[in-house]
Parts: structure tokens; C-alpha cells; sequence
């Protein structure tokens, strides 16, 4: 009977040591690689072209709270894609790039032991630019909106996780990457 009282306590204290080595404080940083469209409506032209979806490199970093709540900051560079137009039945062709900032706060929610949803709302910082050749439509457009995020999150281990996520940087653009971004990453918490 003894013995089965101090293994009932060890599994007790074993299981609560493992709750709140899990519900720590902890801080990650991460890359992905993010993939948005960067179709183009330019006012006043027609046979609009662009290269379409397009990866681009992410970086990001956090810091969580407890299993639940956090924070997170990243930076997005969407890269620079073609556009091909015509304007008064005059062709053109151009180069948007652009990038983004975000902060955000995250809520988490543990599915399993390796599987975690999480959802993050925040602000983004966003910069679109159109150059074109002659300089006939050059645009730069920076705004400061509203940015959410729903993810999954897989655990191979207590330190290394794989995300895959849906993200929305602000509004739709006239020119640029749209707002709507795919991202699959690594993170590593420390």
C-alpha cells in the first residue's frame, strides 16, 4: 500500500512539474516563408499582368506569457514582382515591392501535446511602391492597419516547432503584394 501511495505522489508532482514547465514564461524567434498574390488593378490601365503568387522571406519573434497569451513582432519583405499594363493604348511596364512591419498579441490553444491553434491581432505597418519605366505611373503607398493572423502550430520538441499560418496585413492595394499571405515557418523558443 505504501508503495503504491509514493508512486500515486510522484506521478502527482511528475505531472504538476510538467504542467508548469509548460506553462513558463518563454522566448521564440522564427522564419517562414510567406506567399502572397500580387495581382495589380492600376487605375486607368488595362491588360493589367502581374507575376501572380510569389514566396517571400519572413522573419519573426515573441515572447509567451504562459500556454495562452503572448506577443509577437515580425518583419515581411514581399519582394518586388513585374507588371505589364497598357495605358491610352500605350504599353508599359513596371516593379512593385514592398514590405511589412507587424506587431500583435497572441492567444494559443493547446490541442494535444504536440498540436497548438493560435490567433494573433495587432497593428502592421505596410509599404507598397510602384516604379515604372519613364516614371509614367510611379506610386509608393505606407499605412499603418489592423493585422490578424490564425495558425497551427506543431511541437517536434520542447524547443523547435513547424507553423503554418493565414495572415492579413490591413486592406486590399491597387498595386503590390494583396494582403492576404500564406506562411509556413520554424521557430525555435528559448
Amino acid at each position: 500500500m505504501n508503495k503504491l501511495i509514493v508512486a500515486l505522489i510522484a506521478s502527482v508532482a511528475a505531472m504538476s512539474a510538467a504542467h508548469a514547465q509548460q506553462d513558463t514564461p518563454r522566448a521564440y524567434v522564427g522564419v517562414g516563408v510567406a506567399s502572397a498574390d500580387h495581382q495589380n488593378s492600376l487605375p486607368g490601365a488595362t491588360s493589367v499582368d502581374a507575376d501572380g503568387y510569389k514566396a517571400s522571406g519572413k522573419i519573426f519573434g515573441g515572447y509567451d506569457f504562459n500556454r495562452t497569451w503572448g506577443v509577437e513582432a515580425g518583419y515581411t519583405d514581399f519582394r518586388s514582382s513585374n507588371v505589364t499594363y497598357s495605358l491610352g493604348g500605350v504599353p508599359g511596364s513596371g516593379e512593385t515591392k514592398g514590405h511589412s512591419l507587424y506587431v500583435a498579441g497572441k492567444a494559443s490553444m493547446p490541442i494535444n501535446e504536440q498540436f497548438l491553434a493560435y490567433a494573433k491581432l495587432g497593428v502592421s505597418r505596410n509599404k507598397n511602391e510602384l516604379e515604372t519605366v519613364n516614371a509614367v505611373m510611379n506610386r509608393s503607398h505606407s499605412k499603418t492597419e489592423a493585422y490578424g493572423a490564425l495558425g497551427l502550430q506543431y511541437n517536434i520538441n520542447q524547443d523547435v516547432s513547424l507553423i503554418a499560418e493565414y495572415e492579413r496585413y490591413g486592406k486590399s492595394k491597387d498595386f503590390g503584394a494583396k494582403p492576404n499571405v500564406w506562411t509556413i515557418g520554424a521557430k525555435y523558443s528559448f
